[in-house]
């Protein structure tokens, strides 16, 4: 791998709370990589450490081939991050906060820089329009923009689509593949599952910990999670009967459906097979999806101890 992000054991403490615990990332050169995982998982605070905005308590490894503990002005100086919270000046333009901030990089040909940038996001049509008026989709996109335009080798967006409707959520996307296309490498904290669906690598996080990583088909295989899918009358009685069975481990409504999940497939078989007699219920072994093994994850204690890679 032509690693841009190559860290181990990467640990942050605050106080007596262990943010982050052993956490290890490779992310190759044009990839795509989903960073998920539970509110308070770590996943900022990684994000945090990679960019030189943090310094590890244990830990190494490199960001752009340079080291994160030592060298984090120069890993500063070529990445774009892209925050949750729309941080640009609302009573300017998207012209006005573009040159701003090609002005803070020293960037030569300043205007043809801003040109060059309004025109590749699309931005070029709304530039006098001024940010405070733009809807969450357009600012979303003149964050990204402002976050491209100094020619980053590296991507960090933690949660960038947060509150966004799904057809900007989806032009954004587009827009990620655009750019990885061209080389750019990015890292995505996201807990949207189409859009971990996107990501050509996803690493799940939890306490601390990195639990799950791989395609998004290795994590559901390294799950071992069998799904049984129940259409039918009073699926609301029938999960909260089901919840109480041994070997079952989800029981969870996906509109007029339940799912039925469990680790082991004959324990789980043997549970629903009294239910599966009941008239008007139509059960179907199904493919499990990302959602049965994010909750399934979501629910498991790490005790500390790091999936192996």
């Amino acid at each position: 791998m032509n690693g841009v992000i190559d860290v181990r054991g990467l640990t942050k403490r605050f106080g007596r709370h262990v943010a982050v615990n052993g956490v290890s990332i490779d992310v190759a050169k044009g990839e795509i990589a989903g960073f998920l995982g539970p509110n308070g998982s770590g996943k900022t605070t990684t994000i945090r450490m990679l960019c030189g905005l943090l310094t590890p308590d244990e830990g190494e490894g490199t960001c752009l081939g340079l080291d994160v503990r030592r060298d984090s002005k120069r890993i500063k100086a070529q990445i774009g991050y892209m925050t949750q919270r729309f941080s640009f000046y609302e009573d300017l333009t998207i012209r006005e906060n573009l040159d701003f901030v090609a002005r803070l990089y020293r960037l030569r040909s300043r205007k043809a820089q801003v040109d060059r940038t309004l025109e590749r996001l699309g931005l070029g049509d709304r530039q006098q329009q001024l940010a405070g008026t733009l809807s969450g989709g357009w600012k979303q996109r003149l964050a990204l923009a402002a976050c491209v335009m100094h020619g980053p080798k590296l991507l960090l967006l933690d949660e960038p689509t947060a509150g966004v409707d799904p057809e900007a959520r989806r032009v954004f996307w587009d827009q990620i593949h655009v750019l990885a296309d061209e080389g750019l490498t990015v890292l995505v904290s996201t807990h949207y599952m189409d859009e971990a669906e996107r990501c050509h690598r996803i690493f799940y996080i939890n306490e601390g910990v990195v639990i799950a990583r791989g395609t998004v088909d290795q994590v559901i295989a390294d799950a071992g999670l069998t799904t049984w899918t129940v259409r039918g009358p009073g699926l609301a009685r029938l999960a909260a009967a089901l919840s109480d069975c041994d070997g079952v481990e989800q029981v969870a409504p996906f509109g007029n459906t339940l799912h039925v999940v469990g680790g082991d497939a004959e324990r789980l078989e043997a549970a629903i097979a009294p239910f599966r007699k009941r008239h008007g219920l139509r059960w179907e072994l199904d493919a499990t999806s990302l959602e049965d093994v994010f909750i399934q994850l979501m629910g498991r204690r790490t005790g500390g101890q790091q999936a192996a890679a």
